[in-house]
């Protein structure tokens, strides 16, 4: 493969992942909020949100100008 080729593909992956990562937050959170039929505790949301925060810098550093950062805003 290409280097140039690898470097796509990796970028490609790196913003995958954290895209499924957010996800999987998401999910994380909502389940817990059905289970406990009241919002997760706040320490899980904060830190939640700081994951989210670094897996939307990944990605934005690699695939700048996707539509993650703007999904993400609509995560509650």
């Amino acid at each position: 493969m290409q280097d140039k080729e690898t470097k796509e593909m990796l970028a490609d992956l790196i913003w995958l992942n954290a895209v499924i990562a957010t996800e999987l937050i998401q999910i994380t959170e909502n389940s817990s909020a059905i289970l406990r039929k009241t919002s997760p505790p706040a320490s899980c949301l904060e830190e939640h949100h700081a994951l989210r925060d670094t897996a939307l810098a990944m990605a934005e550093k690699y695939r700048p100008g996707t539509m993650l950062a703007q999904h993400l805003g609509k995560h509650q």
